[in-house]
């Protein structure tokens, strides 16, 4: 069991942008210290409530001062870019960090976006992502000429390329597999988990997105897509997003986490106002609300974050591996810092005190399994 990341990230609107960014900065740089495994940073060109618009060019400036954390896009949009502008870009990134690139991919869902990019309605994003993901494979794995027409974009270099000069080709990725590709899974029996498994692409699920309970069925999906490709699935390459508080004890994570003027209630607002327009309260509700639309944020915060000291958030983790089934990564969301100290000591409490008895119970409960 290794611990990872998961930016979005989400800020208050009133803030100072610059400050939030580097707060952003300085959150993956302790991650990094404390051996976090990995991090994946979202990308949304139109909100400023998530203002990583770019999240290759933020990661690139902290390539010199991490050391091991491997640097996630989480996800490249693919409905919204050219697949040829992907491939270039993500292939230079593959070299500037030496391979520690992890290509997160998805349809995108920032609803802005998606009317920005005119990717909306009847669009299938799904079949984008499909098709842009192939041309980009075809760029990395092929050579001068390029004549490639897809339903949704065209790769054509024919009478251009001098190839003595490289004029026409691309620059191919520092892996020579590529890097891994991941793709963001949210819905109930997703299709976007299926695609992953189809592919050998690796899962996220957004467990810090929906009720839990829903969150298997992310897997069996995904284990259904990857039997139908003819290979096993691998449950230690599944991603898990929580939001995590640790506390020296359970009122002061609770605290923290239901203050009205705190950070989480910031992003339990804006997370309960898109999905009330999405009209998807059903998904974030436990089984037994009596009436999931108009569900609360606090009530929201209570069942989605894992909370509490130490000892509370190794119990709940344990549970939430016993309703989804086997993962390999734990996602901690990461949240905005309005009190610095206390949100430190809440990663540090997490990555040396609560992951190293979640992943001795993880191994223990995975050997037993096998015996059985």
């Amino acid at each position: 069991m290794r611990l990872g990341m998961f930016m979005q990230p989400v800020h208050d609107v009133n803030r100072d942008q610059t400050q939030v960014i580097e707060e952003d900065r300085e959150t993956i740089l302790l991650a990094d210290k404390l051996g976090f495994h990995e991090v994946w940073v979202g990308e949304h060109a139109s909100a400023t409530v998530e203002p990583i618009t770019a999240p290759l060019v933020f990661l690139a400036t902290l390539l010199a001062e991490t050391k091991k954390i491997k640097l996630g896009t989480g996800v490249i949009c693919l409905p919204n870019h050219h697949p040829a502008q992907v491939a270039a870009q993500a292939a230079l990134f593959d070299h500037l960090s030496r391979g520690r690139f992890q290509m997160g991919i998805g349809t995108g869902s920032l609803s802005s976006d998606v009317e920005l990019f005119e990717v909306g309605g009847d669009t299938d994003r799904n079949d984008m992502v499909r098709e842009s993901m192939q041309l980009i494979q075809a760029i990395w794995d092929g050579e001068p000429p390029y004549s490639i027409e897809g339903k949704y974009w065209n790769v054509k270099i024919e009478d251009m390329a001098r190839s003595e000069f490289g004029v026409g080709h691309f620059v191919k990725p520092y892996q020579k597999s590529g890097p891994p590709v991941a793709i963001s899974i949210m819905s109930p029996k997703s299709n976007s988990a299926r695609i992953a498994g189809e592919n050998g692409w690796i899962p996220i699920s957004g467990a810090a997105f929906l009720h839990p309970r829903y969150t298997s069925g992310h897997w069996e999906t995904y284990a259904e897509g990857c039997e139908s490709a003819g290979r096993r699935a691998d449950p230690n390459i599944w991603r898990v997003s929580r939001s995590i508080v640790v506390a020296p004890s359970d009122e002061e994570a609770l605290d923290y986490v239901l203050n009205p003027d705190g950070p989480m209630s910031y992003w339990y607002r804006y997370f309960l106002s898109s999905i009330k327009a999405r009209k998807l309260t059903k998904y974030v509700a436990p089984e037994s609300h009596p009436d999931p639309d108009n569900i609360t944020w606090q009530e929201i915060a209570k069942e989605q974050c894992t909370f509490g000291s130490p000892e509370t958030v190794l119990d709940k983790l344990v549970a939430l591996r016993d309703l989804t089934g086997h993962f390999g990564v734990l996602t901690a969301m990461a949240h905005e810092w309005d009190n610095k100290a206390f949100c430190k000591r809440s990663l540090t409490m997490l990555a040396e005190e609560v992951m190293p008895r979640f992943s001795q119970h993880a191994e223990t409960d995975s050997q037993l399994r096998a015996a059985e």
